[in-house]
């Protein structure tokens, strides 16, 4: 008998824990129906930080784990050769300076002076060959002297008159100064040094590599010693403000959020804060594809990516935490922000 109503009690207790387990499920509290709740991991992009040219590593600045900011020093290379063409095109440019100022101020007055002289003494020359040209005519017309003179006298008279010829022209150009074209010419080369040195310059600033961004330095790659090339990154740079959240939007909730609307992240290493954050991305396509055939309930298992921005000043968000998002979906319209507003 007592065994029976031991049975009796527990097959009654067994049934009250039914139906307070029934009723919790029916009564369990539900997310409200007034915002959209999705969960995901922290994301950050990251930067592969090398030299734009080859050579040896002089030192590094930074070591994994420290923070760096933006334009903040983090390696060097051996500056010696950049140097040496940087000096080498600075003569270059200064030489073809000169040369273009020598070109530009013209003839000086005392080559004009000089090819005046030169004019004038073809002139007498000119004179004197054709007064022995006259006599020697005179006399070989008498027969004084033989022909093979008034041949000479007449080439000598020749010669002269091309030299005064040449002497004048000499004089022209003198006056003249250098033609266009070569002004021009001169310009061109000047030029083509002053770019070869603004890229020897460039060269020389990039033999020191500085940070893109504000970030973290995640990994050390190379070490002093090193050969780097713009192919080998010498640090990866973590970019953790802002950070983003890879969560995944329910196909039944994808009209009710928009881009721009703002987001509330949670995170269980933080207990009730909030980090403000925002939907900056929704993919446009279902992260499976679909089948031709589908039923009601297999299309609401579709889900869509997403980005969830939020600023993270204080570093507390690290990737790869998990997090739960909650997008609320009264008075909250979508607006037009970028990741500028976390004062990168």
């Amino acid at each position: 008998m007592a065994a029976t109503k031991k049975k009796m009690v527990i097959a009654a207790v067994v049934i009250l824990a039914i139906g307070a387990g029934v009723t919790y499920w029916e009564t369990r509290p539900t997310a409200p129906a007034d915002q959209v709740t999705i969960y995901g991991n922290v994301d950050i992009r990251q930067v592969q930080a090398a030299f734009d040219d080859s050579g040896r590593i002089l030192r590094l600045a930074v070591q994994e784990g420290d923070r760096v900011h933006k334009g903040q020093l983090l390696a060097e290379l051996d500056p010696t050769r950049f140097q040496d063409a940087v000096d080498r095109d600075q003569a270059s440019v200064a030489a073809q300076e000169q040369v273009l100022a020598r070109l530009l101020a013209g003839s000086r007055p005392e080559e004009i002076a000089e090819a005046r002289a030169n004019a004038a003494a073809a002139q007498a020359t000119l004179a004197n060959a054709e007064i022995t040209w006259r006599r020697q005519q005179a006399l070989a017309a008498e027969q004084y002297v033989p022909k093979q003179n008034l041949d000479n006298a007449a080439a000598a008279l020749k010669t002269a008159r091309a030299n005064l010829d040449h002497a004048q022209q000499g004089l022209t150009l003198a006056i003249k100064g250098p033609r266009q074209e070569d002004i021009a010419a001169a310009r061109s080369q000047l030029t083509a040094e002053q770019a070869a040195l603004h890229l020897a310059q460039r060269q020389l600033a990039d033999t020191k590599l500085f940070a893109p961004q504000e970030g973290v330095v995640q990994d050390r790659i190379l070490e002093p010693g090193d050969m780097a090339s713009p192919q080998v990154p010498v640090f990866t740079l973590a970019l953790d403000n802002p950070i983003w959240v890879r969560a995944y939007l329910p196909e039944k909730s994808l009209g009710q959020v928009r881009l721009g609307m703002q987001a509330n992240i949670e995170s269980d290493s933080f207990p009730g804060k909030h980090f403000a954050g925002w939907v900056g991305f929704i993919s446009p396509t279902a992260e499976f594809t679909p089948k031709t055939v589908q039923t009601t309930e297999l299309r609401t298992e579709l889900v869509y990516r997403v980005r969830i921005y939020a600023c993270n000043p204080g570093h507390q968000l690290r990737l790869g935490m998990p997090v739960t998002v909650q997008i609320p979906l009264r008075n909250n319209p979508p607006q037009n922000r970028n990741t500028n507003v976390c004062g990168r």
